[in-house]
């Protein structure tokens, strides 16, 4: 059985696994069971892109409205008829939050029945069949995936299948999304699909095309990846007129979409997270008038796309402002404001601006100046002991940084110099290692220095005389062993002195260790 939460762990960014994570838990403290479904199930197995969350509880979650807001997240909108909440959740995600619904369209034309209904029941009234899949966040159940469509073999076969006759009959919408989907995937409509397709088209069920589901189907434009080949494919279907009777290729800044498609990639190479909706809308409608474009705003249910799409040219151009003024007299100054601003700020003026001093800069903050960072000396800040560890290492390394921007450090001689009075002192030296002296140890290391005396005060003229203190050691170690016992006993007879050395080994000032070095000094006299 395949692993699904740990696919969708490692597909998901880090930012859409914590939108996971937090609608998980508003649903876990609301009572209400939770499903990840639709797209996102798709393109996680797939392996495209992830544009958004789809979520479907059963329940209403409009009554999550509160909890949502509280968690940090933004609403863009709602649909009172499906009960669907919009919303921006932390860190720019898009998600969508429906309730599990049947439909039944009881005359063509006509908005459908909704009725809140189980999950089962809701992946039934779905258009084809790689959406129709759901994912459980559940305790108990989490990581089921329920497709009762067999949606994955038809990822794996790379085929668009609706999951009935009357599909495009009951919401002639889906003829617009196979077609997108045809374009964006480059799948092809499985066989029995393509009739149906082609009986719709003929007999004009388009004309029965719902509004809302027109305003859906602007607004997803604006995320594809290759936006311009979707809009040529609805074009070549006569599709696109029904989003808009003036809206056609040649009204697209075909030229601004692709010049703006690669700067997003260059920013998504450089760890930018970037939603280029809004600027997608600008290239895609730029011939447009601005009545047209007015009428397709209104048609679209999510009211961020909409004000960021009406808002862009403006915060550009407040950006360029800035950009020419005091606030980036220099490259550290022009770093440190472009870093603050938004990604897609960033991104439109990278492709819109017409101004060489804006552009250059631009430019220079997204290649030149990020190959400064390379001469930070990292090797030598680690022999300096200035490591991340340091809690002022950001400032530290964010200083040299600054300052190789601006040319105040020219060498690396200059850089290691402005560096070496941050280096912290060294750790002092470990300790000596302890020794142990065990009750053994310690009595014959007694024994030693106290045995040493009586070698010296011996008579004998310049030869080594036998040391009495030998004997307590070998009897010590010879204990295992009787015949070198008693050997080493025979030999310790004779030096009686020896036990009255380790007595006086405990003395600090033995008074016969003394008197003994006087006569030595006299034999030596005697030998002259």
């Amino acid at each position: 059985m395949a692993d699904y939460i740990y696919t969708m762990e490692i597909r998901l960014t880090p930012d859409q696994l914590k939108g996971v994570n937090l609608v998980q838990e508003i649903a876990r403290a609301a009572g209400v069971t939770l499903y990840l479904t639709g797209g996102a199930i798709r393109d996680i197995i797939s392996g495209f892109t992830i544009r958004d969350l789809d979520f479907t509880v059963q329940g209403n979650p409009l009554k999550l409205q509160k909890d949502f807001e509280r968690a940090g997240a933004q609403i863009a909108g709602h649909d009172e008829d499906v009960r669907t909440l919009f919303l921006v959740l932390p860190g720019n995600v898009r998600a969508e939050i429906g309730m599990s619904r049947t439909e039944e369209y009881e005359k063509v034309g006509k908005a459908p029945v909704i009725t809140p209904a189980s999950i089962q029941e809701d992946l039934r009234r779905r258009d084809f069949t790689v959406n129709a899949m759901a994912l459980s966040l559940n305790e108990g159940s989490r990581g089921l995936l329920l497709d009762p469509f067999n949606g994955v073999a038809d990822i794996e076969a790379k085929l668009l299948r609706i999951l009935h006759n009357y599909s495009f009959v009951e919401d002639p919408s889906r003829l617009i999304r196979a077609a997108r989907f045809a374009a964006r995937f480059h799948w092809p409509l499985e066989e029995r699909t393509q009739q149906r397709y082609d009986a719709a088209k003929e007999n004009n069920y388009m004309e029965h095309i719902l509004r809302g589901a027109v305003g859906h189907e602007i607004a997803q434009l604006a995320h594809e990846d290759d936006p311009l080949s979707v809009i040529r494919a609805l074009e070549k279907e006569d599709w696109l007129k029904v989003l808009h009777p003036h809206w056609s290729s040649a009204k697209v800044d075909a030229n601004g979409i692709a010049l703006l498609m690669k700067t997003r990639q260059q920013l998504v190479d450089l760890g930018y997270t970037v939603d280029p909706s809004a600027a997608v809308m600008h290239f895609l409608t730029a011939k447009l008038s601005d009545k047209d474009i007015s009428d397709l705003r209104r048609q679209i249910p999510r009211k961020d796309l909409i004000e960021s799409w009406r808002d862009i040219e403006d915060h550009a151009k407040d950006l360029a402002k800035r950009l020419m003024g005091k606030e980036a007299a220099t490259p550290s100054r022009t770093w440190n404001l472009l870093s603050a601003a938004r990604p897609e700020m960033i991104l439109f003026l990278a492709v819109t601006s017409r101004h060489q001093t804006v552009a250059g800069k631009i430019k220079n903050f997204l290649t030149k100046w990020r190959q400064v960072q390379q001469r930070i000396p990292l090797p030598e800040m680690t022999e300096l002991l200035i490591t991340p560890t340091l809690p002022e290492y950001p400032k530290i390394a964010r200083d040299v940084f600054m300052l190789l921007l601006d040319g105040r450090l020219r060498s690396h001689t200059e850089t290691l110099k402005f560096l070496k009075p941050f280096a912290p002192p060294p750790p002092p030296p470990p300790p000596p290692p302890r020794r142990g002296r065990g009750p053994k140890a310690a009595a014959v290391a007694a024994v030693a220095p106290a045995a040493a005396a009586p070698v010296k005060a011996g008579k004998g003229k310049g030869k080594a005389a036998p040391a009495p203190a030998a004997a307590p050691a070998v009897v010590a170690k010879s204990e295992a062993k009787p015949e070198a016992k008693a050997k080493a006993e025979a030999k310790a007879k004779p030096a009686k002195a020896a036990p009255k050395a380790v007595k006086s080994a405990a003395k600090p000032a033995a008074k016969p260790a003394a008197k003994k070095p006087a006569p030595v000094k006299k034999a030596k006299r005697k030998k002259r």
